[in-house]
C-alpha cells in the first residue's frame, strides 16, 4: 500500500510539473510578443513543409499545436522549449524532433530584417538568394527599414509575401 502511495504521489508531482512546464513554454518571453491569429497569419497556421506532420503528431499529444506557436520564439528558443518537452515524455526520433525545430524557426520566428544576414532572411522570409541580398544591400544603402512600407520598396520583393510575414518582422 505504502508503494501505491508514494506511485500516486510520484505521477501527480510529474504531471503537475508537466502541466507548469507547459503553460510556461507556451506564455510570451518577455521579449516577445504574442502572434495574434488575425496580425497578418496566413488562414492555414500551419504551413505545408517539411516538419508539419512532426509537430502535429508530437505535440498534439498534450496539446494543441495551436498553443504551440501562441508566441513567436528565436531558434533557440525553440530549442529550449522542444529540449524541455522531450525530458517531459514527448516522443519523436531525432530527426523529428530537428525537424519540429527547423519548422518552428521557419515559420514561427521572429524575422530580425535589420540585422538578419542573407542566409538568414533567405530562410526566414522564404525568399530567393538574390532577393535576400538585395534586402541586405538596400538596407546598407537607406539605412536600415523601419516600417513595412519601406521594406515592400526593394526591387524584387514580393510585396503580398512580406504582407503575409509583417506579423513576424521586427525592426
Amino acid at each position: 500500500m505504502r508503494d501505491m502511495t508514494r506511485a500516486t504521489i510520484a505521477l501527480l508531482m510529474s504531471r503537475v510539473a508537466f502541466a507548469v512546464v507547459t503553460a510556461a513554454s507556451t506564455s510570451p518571453p518577455v521579449s516577445q510578443a504574442p502572434l495574434s491569429a488575425t496580425a497578418g497569419v496566413a488562414q492555414d497556421s500551419f504551413p505545408e513543409t517539411d516538419g508539419k506532420t512532426a509537430l502535429l503528431r508530437v505535440c498534439s499529444h498534450c496539446h494543441t499545436a495551436e498553443t504551440v506557436i501562441q508566441t513567436m520564439r528565436t531558434r533557440q528558443e525553440w530549442s529550449e522549449v522542444i529540449d524541455q518537452m522531450a525530458r517531459f515524455g514527448a516522443e519523436a526520433s531525432d530527426q523529428e524532433f530537428e525537424q519540429i525545430l527547423a519548422y518552428l524557426a521557419k515559420h514561427f520566428s521572429p524575422i530580425m530584417i535589420n540585422k538578419a544576414t542573407a542566409k538568414d532572411l533567405e530562410a526566414t522570409l522564404d525568399v530567393p538568394a538574390k532577393v535576400a541580398e538585395a534586402i541586405v544591400a538596400y538596407r546598407l544603402e537607406k539605412g536600415e527599414f523601419k516600417t513595412v512600407d519601406e521594406l515592400k520598396r526593394v526591387p524584387g520583393l514580393d510585396s503580398v509575401k512580406i504582407e503575409t510575414q509583417k506579423a513576424r518582422v521586427v525592426f
